[in-house]
């Protein structure tokens, strides 16, 4: 059983004498907690097999842990946040994974159904990179030089789309940042402070099998998967390139580092973290995530009612 522990500070008033209620079910009634006191709350989570290899993630990595089969609960999964104000806040949400863990489509998915703007460190950088600004044109050196990008560089890449008006009217989606500690302690000091963690955990040979099995096409710069989404013909089949990155042997020094990364950035979000069963099919896996999302705005606007009435 993969589980997840959940902790919210609770500051609430006495709850009114009518429960809120959403589309007619009655919610969970809300009790007066000392200002101090946790509201603790459990998450399970079930999926069934993976049967689907999701599009690889252009964007950085996080860690992945092994999971067993978890059980599913017989109810949602209960979060309890309280608004400082009558107008609820955007949703601000990260979502970490190892390298062929499914970020990429589950951010896309996310961001159809709840309006989120995505932030990728490594989309940030190469669209820096092509608008020739101060930021791109520093990165672009050391790539020339065949150095890696310092990561203050790409924090404040980060930090300047998360203060953007979209990003701050619409709520937003942080794609495998961050991936030190030191950069979720620098982002909780300027005040970005996410509303839940996602953590896609995948068996690692799965991921083995899904990052070996990747194919790029030189001429569309689309991925292939010689196994669960192969090319249409033989004269596509024949050009596909396979990244040097991409062997058995290098995916598996990658998903050591993410391991190590992963640990230390949980541990500021360890309160907040859903793990989410990723060896399932991408359909599969949001609805676990979607699951989480919807009960998260749901506590929201039970919150704000109770606060209003």
């Amino acid at each position: 059983m993969a589980c997840c522990l959940l902790s919210f500070p609770v500051t609430a008033k006495p709850r009114s004498p009518s429960p809120p209620t959403s589309g007619g079910v009655p919610l969970s009634p809300f009790r007066t907690y000392p200002s101090r006191s946790t509201s603790r709350l459990r998450l399970l989570f079930q999926s069934s097999p993976f049967s689907a290899c999701s599009p690889p993630s252009l964007s950085l990595h996080s860690e992945e842990t092994l999971i067993g089969r978890p059980r599913l609960s017989r109810s949602p999964p209960d979060f309890l946040v309280v608004s400082s104000g009558n107008k609820q806040e955007p949703l601000k949400v990260i979502i970490s994974g190892a390298p062929a863990s499914g970020k990429g489509t589950q951010c896309q998915l996310i961001t159809q159904k709840y309006g989120l703007v995505h932030i990728a460190a490594g989309d940030l950088l190469r669209a820096e990179i092509s608008s020739g600004s101060a930021n791109g044109k520093r990165a672009k050196e050391y790539m020339e030089k065949g150095q890696l990008v310092p990561k203050e560089i790409v924090f404040m890449m980060v930090k300047e789309r998360l203060l953007q008006s979209d990003s701050q009217e619409n709520g937003w989606l942080l794609d495998g940042f961050p991936r030190r500690l030191s950069q979720a302690t620098a982002l909780k000091e300027i005040g970005f402070q996410p509303d839940i963690f996602i953590l896609l955990e995948v068996a690692e040979d799965n991921l083995v099998e899904r990052v070996v099995g990747r194919r790029l096409d030189p001429v569309t710069g689309r991925i292939y998967h010689l196994k669960y989404s192969p090319p249409e013909t033989e004269e596509i089949a024949a050009r596909l390139t396979q990244r040097c990155d991409d062997t058995e042997e290098m995916v598996k020094l990658r998903l050591q580092t993410h391991h190590q990364n992963v640990e230390s950035v949980l541990s500021m979000y360890e309160d907040i973290t859903i793990k989410i069963n990723g060896n399932a099919s991408k359909e599969d896996v949001f609805s676990q995530i979607d699951t989480a999302l919807t009960t998260l705005i749901e506590q929201r606007n039970a919150t704000l009612g109770s606060m209003a009435a």
